[in-house]
């Protein structure tokens, strides 16, 4: 469909009105409603009980004498008219479905490109939709997804409710349409509400060492500071826990955080991950492992609930820990 044959019809205005108000391109929607007209064509074709191959060409042009959509096949050189009778109502619809759908596509493009900024960040949603595969939410004007393997297992949240997401990325499926792609269950998910809570997380002056977390059950964080004074540890809890509390409650019931001190010193770093465990000890450190011993009254609290303390631990410090009472 050329732009330059374009007759100025009612038609020719609404298009060039639409393309301003919606900052569309005139020839994106000419060049749609073309790519709709033909597949109109071939339906109805079908409809009709007649076979058209997937090897004939066709093109659609707006006939300059009435404003009319016409369908033509190409046969090398030659173009021949093959618009079938009572045609145009179908056209007209299909021009009023393709445009409707285009400005529908841009405006969601346009919305995708300003979150493309706020990729690794936290951003409010509503959920509209909960399948076996994945969460559908509401993202300002557009939608997201939260796909199963980023969800927090076993965290129902209803439908309506609004939950932050952690923006993970967007990707383009083979049509070549834009897919928001969010998580609850990314590690980056905890780091970036310790960044939302604790000032000195968002300043730099306390930074976020590692992150192990078994997602709706247990995180460990190991912080430290790069500024003489200030408390790592006591920065990320608050006076009276109000900031881990506030970071608690973004997160399911059942999840703890552990915010522990990290230390160059391996050993140091070991009895720290452990934590709630008290009085541990290090007896030796392997390439792979580490040895420790801890009281009786500590074992518990060193192990956790299901191995969970003591597995995190070592994920925290790389190493696979291995507890023995002392």
């Amino acid at each position: 469909m050329d732009l330059k044959k374009l007759p100025k019809t009612e038609f020719a205005a609404a298009v060039a009105q639409i393309a301003g108000e919606r900052n569309i391109e005139v020839q994106s929607i000419l060049d749609s409603i073309e790519f709709g007209l033909i597949s109109a064509y071939k339906r109805d074709q079908k409809e009709h009980g007649i076979e058209v191959s997937e090897e004939d060409q066709f093109t659609a042009e707006l006939a300059p004498e009435n404003g009319s959509f016409k369908v033509y096949k190409i046969d090398g050189e030659k173009k021949t008219d093959v618009t079938p009778p009572g045609f145009g109502r179908i056209a007209a619809q299909t021009a009023k479905q393709v445009i409707d759908q285009r400005i529908h596509e841009v405006e969601k493009e346009t919305v995708v490109a300003e979150f493309a900024k706020k990729i690794g960040t936290l951003i409010p949603c509503i959920v509209l939709k909960n399948d076996p595969y994945k969460m559908v939410v509401g993202v300002g004007k557009t939608e997201g997804i939260c796909p199963k393997d980023e969800q927090i297992r076993n965290e129902i949240i209803p439908l309506g409710a609004k939950k932050l997401f952690l923006l993970k990325e967007i990707i383009r499926d083979e049509t070549g349409r834009s897919e928001i792609i969010l998580s609850r269950r990314d590690n980056a998910f905890i780091s970036e509400l310790f960044s939302r809570e604790v000032p000195e997380v968002a300043n730099g002056s306390v930074v976020l060492e590692r992150i192990a977390r078994t997602a709706g059950e247990r995180s460990k964080v190991a912080v430290s500071s790069n500024q003489p004074g200030i408390d790592p540890v006591g920065s990320c809890i608050g006076q009276k826990g109000s900031r881990i509390q506030a970071i608690l409650s973004e997160l399911p019931t059942d999840e703890k955080v552990d915010v522990v001190a990290f230390s160059q010193n391996l050993n140091q770093f070991i009895a720290q991950a452990l934590s709630p465990a008290q009085n541990v000890k290090v007896i030796e450190v392997g390439k792979n492992y580490a040895n420790v011993t801890v009281p009786e009254s500590q074992l518990a609290l060193a192990i956790g609930g299901g191995g969970e303390n003591v597995r995190l631990a070592g994920q925290l410090v790389g190493l696979e820990i291995k507890l023995t009472q002392e």
